[in-house]
C-alpha cells in the first residue's frame, strides 16, 4: 500500500464512525513495514472516555500487536491533525512519521477547537484556567527513589 491508501483508510474509519454514531469524525491507522497493525476511531462518547481518540486507540492496538510500548519503525496516518493529547501520545510512542489529512483549523470550523489547550499550555501554571497545585507529603519522592535505584527498570 502507498501513503494515499493508508490515508484513505484513516478517512474511511472516520467517516464510518460518524455514520455509525460512535463518536467524532476522526480515524487513524498505524503502519509497520507496509502493513496496517493498528486502527482507531474516535470513541469518546460511545465509551465515555475522553482519551479514546482515534490516534490513541490506534497506538494502543499497534503496541499490543508488536508487544512493545514504542512504534519506532511505524508511521501514523490520521484523518486530522492530532490534538495536544494525541501529539503527546504520539511522541511517547516514537513513530518515525505522522501524516494527517485535515488541519486543526478544519476541525475548529466544525466545533473541535483545541486552540484553548495550546494556549493554556503556553501559560505559567498559576495563570491557567484549570487550578493546579503542588501538594507535597512525607515520602512523596519514594517512588522516584525506587525507580532510580531499580536494577530491573526498563527505560522509555
Amino acid at each position: 500500500m502507498q501513503d494515499q491508501e493508508f490515508m484513505k483508510e484513516a478517512v474511511r474509519l472516520a467517516h464510518k464512525n460518524v455514520l455509525e454514531n460512535n463518536g467524532g469524525p476522526f480515524g487513524s491507522v498505524v503502519v509497520h513495514k507496509g502493513r496496517i497493525i493498528g486502527k482507531g476511531y474516535n470513541q469518546v462518547t460511545s465509551l465515555n472516555d475522553p482519551t479514546a481518540h482515534a490516534e490513541v486507540q490506534a497506538i494502543r492496538q499497534a503496541c499490543k500487536f508488536l508487544n512493545s510500548y514504542q512504534l519506532t519503525d511505524c508511521v501514523i496516518y490520521t484523518s486530522c491533525e492530532p490534538c495536544p493529547m494525541c501529539i503527546g501520545a504520539i511522541y511517547w510512542a516514537r513513530p518515525k512519521a505522522v501524516y494527517y489529512a485535515c488541519t486543526k483549523e478544519d476541525a475548529a470550523n466544525i466545533g473541535f477547537d483545541d486552540h484553548f489547550i495550546y494556549n493554556e499550555l503556553s501559560l505559567p501554571i498559576e495563570q491557567r484556567r484549570l487550578e493546579m497545585n503542588q501538594l507535597t507529603i512525607e515520602q512523596d519522592q519514594l517512588p522516584f527513589q525506587a525507580w532510580e535505584s531499580s536494577k530491573s527498570r526498563i527505560e522509555y
